[in-house]
């Protein structure tokens, strides 16, 4: 009897299991760029559906096209009965705190900020903590010694990726000169790519070779300056500034790139952010030839939004406040592919390993400012 009774407790707890997981609801309130922007709005929407997949459920989403419907889409989705509701960006981050405190049933996320309210959860990420290893990795590669680093706008979230990076090329490379410029003064700065095009044509007239672009949509601008311009030539290069490597020479390039780097030239790089973007470094759709894509920081949005969307599907005890993802715990990541492997000589990525292990163990302090 005991045992028939145990084994129905099972059952009625698996079917109720069951019902919650298929009622079960996440709202997705995107930032500007949409779901499919291949950045840090499509890595909420990758982790999501990650997580309903294994637990069962359903998505709702909001798009915002303009700057100003940015956040207007949250109160709607609660009012729908999501039980969770994820506002993608910083920009979320005061609608979030509102819509939280008139519905204290249902629980409230921001990724990139820290919400207030008992019902929300901050999830935040070591971004310096990546962009010290993309920097190190710049450093040690560039041909000039003129590094480049775009942000969409100058804010906290944006001068962690900019601080470990300087720190990252610096540690590689003391010599090396990191030159800094932000997009635009408002949110827009992460959706202005030809804003973004025109800082990196700048920036290579300079002399820069590599560039790192933490701006959201505006670093595709950076992409098709690099796409444009997939070299530096000697003759071109500013006073002061020479070439004093050429770590790239054995790599196989594609017709069209020997042709326009012909002579004297040296590859120009970019490196992406929040998702692998290597592949758009491939401009002759061939991995084996050389890539301009030199690696990308991958902020692993898609393991925190699958991480806390899990949690409250399964019902967990719910655990307000500040959520922290960075090397150690897979939050944050270095792309390392088929595109980009001939890029990083071997024992150059046993070096850059070390580097890691180094970080995340302390030994190496990365500045977040």
């Amino acid at each position: 009897m005991l045992k028939k009774n145990a084994s129905r407790l099972v059952l009625i707890s698996l079917l109720l299991g069951s019902a919650h997981a298929a009622s079960f609801t996440v709202g997705l309130a995107f930032d500007l760029g949409g779901r499919n922007d291949q950045g840090f709005n499509q890595g909420a929407f990758e982790g999501a559906k990650r997580a309903i997949a294994e637990v069962g459920g359903s998505i709702q989403t909001y798009e915002p096209k303009t700057l100003e419907e940015v956040g207007k889409g949250i109160d709607g989705l609660a009012k729908k009965g999501a039980n969770l509701v994820v506002g993608v960006g910083f920009a979320n981050n005061g609608a979030i705190t509102g819509t939280a405190a008139s519905n204290p049933d249902a629980h409230f996320v921001t990724v990139d900020d820290l919400p207030k309210g008992e019902n929300t959860v901050g999830l935040r990420f070591r971004e310096h903590e990546g962009s010290f290893l993309a920097g190190w990795l710049a450093g040690k590669q560039s041909a000039t010694g003129r590094i480049g680093f775009i942000g969409g706008l100058d804010i906290p979230v944006i001068n962690r990726f900019k601080a470990g990076f300087q720190a990252g090329v610096k540690f590689a490379c003391p010599a090396c000169k990191v030159t800094v410029s932000y997009v635009d003064n408002d949110t827009q700065g992460f959706n202005n790519p030809k804003k973004a095009q025109l800082i990196a044509a700048g920036m290579m007239k300079s002399g820069v070779d590599i560039i790192y672009a933490a701006a959201g949509a505006s670093g595709y601008g950076l992409i098709e300056q690099v796409k444009a311009q997939p070299c530096l030539r000697a003759s071109g290069l500013p006073e002061g500034v020479r070439f004093t490597s050429n770590n790239f020479a054995s790599v196989p390039r594609s017709a069209g790139d020997q042709k326009a780097c012909a002579g004297d030239a040296r590859p120009t790089f970019f490196i992406g952010v929040d998702t692998n973007q290597n592949g758009l470094g491939d401009f002759d759709k061939n991995p084996a030839t050389l890539n301009h894509g030199l690696t990308s920081v991958l902020k692993r949005v898609d393991n925190a939004v699958y991480s806390i969307v899990k949690e409250v599907a399964e019902g967990r005890p719910w655990r307000a406040g500040d959520r922290s993802f960075g090397l150690s715990n897979g939050g944050i990541d270095l792309a390392v592919d088929k595109y980009n492997q001939a890029l990083i000589p071997e024992a150059m990525k046993k070096n850059l390993e070390t580097v890691e292990k180094l970080v995340i163990g302390g030994t190496i302090k990365v500045p977040a400012k």
